[in-house]
């Protein structure tokens, strides 16, 4: 079924009350009891208690050869983009007659990084969480799953993690958070998650810097009619599995494109059940600059340009373009070395994916001259007096007497 692009509407993501109710209990219970209430829910939600396991090295690891080398490659240009991303310059300051000021910036000095285990070991979040973290400088890097898949292993140690711990879920969030057993609490939590990490991460980010709260997966695909119909349409499917919440949206001026693009959904069945739970909607819009509007309102997570006719300097509101058909989204899902790990439900409007960038914090830093204690503290006793602050405006006067 072909939508008209204006009578969309985004409907609204939010946890339900027993979710939000169960994880503050949890938290509450793990912060007043700590270790042992980590070991009691970690039995109770996913039948084993959190154990901390020696990481090999990479080439220790039993993996099929192709999916090795896959997991080098992919590592590889991981790391080389985080590379290029990373500041180039750590130290800036300026200076004039009154002083000196400038900013530093530094690597988070602990992270924590969650990787779901869910029914397939996610091998590139792993590395995606990891290898940034690397890349900046940060000095502990703990990562927790409730998967040890071999390969979830392998990936864990080649992308450098200082330890691992089986554990998933609420507790595998609260042990980073809030500490247990050998674990400090960490200054930065990372990673995706289902509806239970996502609002343990939520009520604790007053605890802890967290990289986002990531949604159900989506896509958006502005296509002309020049576009391979399967292309798109497998393009559409790949997202749409990630969850049975996960959208794929595409969106064209052609309508018989579009027919073109229904058909060919409703006529395989691997695709017809995602069509009819509106995993995979297409919506007509009737000119390129609606198309334009509906993008930059819609702010997806991934956005796919495929049309000649929509420069990308065009779209600034995503978490990240593929552009051009070539550009398969799953390539920058494993491969490519842009993070996979983005912002979903409009949340590109303000923010972006992970980054190495994520894994810095920014200080700034004074140093007045005595000429700048003289002419500064006799401009802004005014200010601290007309605020009513007034040791602000003695610890001032004090330097000019």
């Amino acid at each position: 079924m072909i939508t008209n692009i204006a009578s969309w509407t985004r409907l609204p993501l939010n946890n339900s009350d027993q979710v939000i109710v169960k994880v503050k209990q949890v938290i509450d219970e793990i912060s007043h009891q700590g270790d042992l209430k980590i070991d009691e829910y970690s039995q109770q939600f996913d039948g084993f208690k959190p154990q901390m396991i020696q990481l090999k090295s990479f080439d220790e690891y039993d993996l099929d050869k192709s999916l090795k080398n896959a997991i080098i490659t992919s590592a590889k240009r991981i790391q080389c983009f985080a590379e290029f991303q990373a500041p180039k310059i750590l130290k800036q300051q300026f200076e004039d007659e009154l002083g000196c000021y400038g900013q530093t910036t530094t690597a988070i000095n602990r992270i924590g990084a969650y990787i779901p285990g869910g029914k397939c070991p996610l091998i590139s979040t792993a590395l995606m969480t990891l290898i940034p973290a690397k890349v900046a400088g940060c000095h502990t890097r703990i990562a927790c799953s409730p998967s040890i898949n071999p390969a979830i292993l392998a990936a864990v140690s080649l992308a450098g993690a200082t330890q691992f711990w089986h554990m998933g879920g609420i507790p595998a969030i609260c042990a980073m958070v809030l500490g247990y057993q050998q674990i400090l609490p960490v200054d930065l939590v990372v990673g995706p998650g289902n509806q239970w990490v996502n609002e343990t991460k939520k009520q604790l980010q007053d605890r802890v810097k967290i990289d986002g709260l990531a949604g159900p997966s989506e896509l958006l695909a502005i296509c002309d009619a020049q576009q391979p119909i399967e292309w798109i349409a497998y393009d559409a499917l790949a997202q749409s599995e990630h969850d049975a919440v996960a959208c794929s949206l595409v969106i064209s001026d052609d309508a018989n494109w579009l027919q073109k693009l229904d058909n060919f959904l409703q006529s395989a069945t691997e695709f017809r059940a995602l069509v009819n739970n509106q995993q995979i909607q297409l919506l007509l819009g009737d000119s390129p600059e609606a198309l334009i509007e509906f993008s930059q309102s819609f702010a997806p997570e991934h956005l796919m340009l495929c049309h000649k006719q929509i420069p990308a300097s065009q779209l600034t509101q995503y978490g990240s373009l593929f552009i051009g058909v070539n550009s398969a989204v799953a390539l920058g899902d494993y491969i490519s070395g842009p993070n996979h790990t983005l912002p979903t439900q409009g949340f590109a409007r303000q923010t972006g994916g992970l980054s190495v960038n994520t894994f810095y914090k920014t200080t700034t830093f004074h140093s007045i001259n005595d000429q700048g204690r003289l002419q500064l503290s006799q401009q802004a006793m005014h200010l601290a007096e007309a605020e009513g602050l007034s040791f602000h405006k003695k610890s001032m006067q004090i330097r000019c007497e």
